[in-house]
This record gives C-alpha cells, sequence and structure tokens, in this order.
C-alpha cells in the first residue's frame, strides 16, 4: 500500500478497521502536525497496519472489555513529526528511541515491530484522583497483558502502552509519589502475581 497523500487516499487509510473497536483515523491526529502542518501519515502503511492491528488486538481491545471505553491521548507519528517534536522539546524521545514505539511504520534497531499509544482509562480516572494510585493499573497490565512498556503521567493518569515483538515489559512513571523505574526484567518485583496491588483498584471500579 502506497503512503496517502490525497484526502480520498487518507480517508481511506483512517477507515481501516484494526480491530473491532479501533480504525486507523483513531490514532492519527497530533497537535504537533496540526498546529506546525506536518503530515502526519506513515511512510510503510503496510507496516504501520500491522503494528497497530497487533497493538489494538493484544492490549488496546482487552483493557476496554475490562474497564470500559479508553481514550486515545496520542499514538502514531510520522517520522518527521516526532522529529520536529524532539528538536523543539515538545516531550517527544528522538526517532531512534521511537521507532516500533510512536512510529509504527519503522522496526526498531533490532528490527522488532511495534506500535505504542497514550490512553486515558476513563474509569479508572475518578479511582486515580482519589487515591493517587496509578501503580494499581500499571501492575493490573502488568499481571494480564503483553505489553512491552509503559509509562505513566500525572494528568489523569493517562499512560504510554506499547505492543512489541520480543516484549521487555518494563514499566516507569513521571508521576509523584513514586517517580522513575517501576519494575523490569531482574527486578524482585518483576515476576508472580500482583493481586493485592489493584485489588481495592477493582472493588472501586465495580
Amino acid at each position: 500500500m502506497r503512503s496517502p497523500r490525497t484526502v480520498k487516499a487518507l480517508e481511506e487509510f483512517g477507515r481501516l478497521r484494526l480491530s473491532d473497536s479501533f480504525f486507523m483515523r483513531d490514532f492519527l491526529h497530533s497537535e504537533i502536525a496540526a498546529i506546525h502542518g506536518i503530515i502526519n501519515v506513515p511512510d510503510d502503511p503496510d507496516l504501520a497496519i500491522a503494528a497497530g492491528t497487533a497493538l489494538c488486538e493484544n492490549l488496546l481491545e482487552p483493557l476496554q472489555a475490562r474497564f470500559g471505553r479508553i481514550s486515545i491521548r496520542s499514538s502514531f507519528r510520522a517520522a518527521a513529526v516526532n522529529h520536529f517534536g524532539n528538536i523543539n522539546k515538545l516531550n517527544c524521545a528522538s526517532n531512534e528511541a521511537n521507532y516500533a514505539g510512536h512510529i509504527w511504520d519503522r522496526r526498531d534497531a533490532e528490527g522488532r515491530m511495534g506500535a505504542t499509544a497514550c490512553v486515558v482509562v476513563n474509569r479508572f480516572v475518578p479511582y486515580y484522583e482519589r487515591a493517587g494510585d496509578w501503580e494499581a493499573m500499571a501492575w493490573w497490565v502488568h499481571d494480564h497483558l503483553p505489553y512491552s512498556d509503559m509509562e505513566f503521567f500525572p494528568k489523569l493518569a493517562a499512560f504510554n502502552l506499547q505492543w512489541r515483538e520480543e516484549p521487555v515489559r518494563r514499566i516507569c512513571s513521571y508521576t509523584p509519589p513514586r517517580r522513575g523505574l517501576l519494575t523490569k526484567p531482574g527486578m524482585e518485583n518483576w515476576a508472580g502475581r500482583h493481586d493485592g496491588a489493584y485489588e481495592t483498584m477493582l472493588v472501586d471500579m465495580g
């Protein structure tokens, strides 16, 4: 498939269904692209579709099935969009760091396919705002879904959720009171179940 470069082609590309609940159009919005006039479409649509489908089917659909509607805060970035965001300090890592992450249409340095979406679990927000407990959602995902990387942020407990071939399964946060690394392979808390960490959250959310 060619990269969509006309309105009609982009309309058709946006209608591509990645899973039961999600279409490609759900992932293409970018404030950087909109404000600075950069086209946010993949150079390799087929790779972006494959990575996005895996993200939706393996992570977003089961997350939404368990907790109700999730909102996509940001997701796919064309390499040009991400590069602009990086050099202008707009909260974008380098392109190399974002291949198989927010840049769905490039494999990472090891040749692995992947995709990231920054999501808000809508029903989780009231619990988080009362308890300040972002770790409950982090540990639930860790125990139940085949993610590769999660990064949590203070506003609305939004978090980057990455699917990638050969997943790392690492969690970090920019959210107080516990900033930094929560777990990664080799840490004592990485293995086993963590039911006690999210028991209160599940009762609260119903």
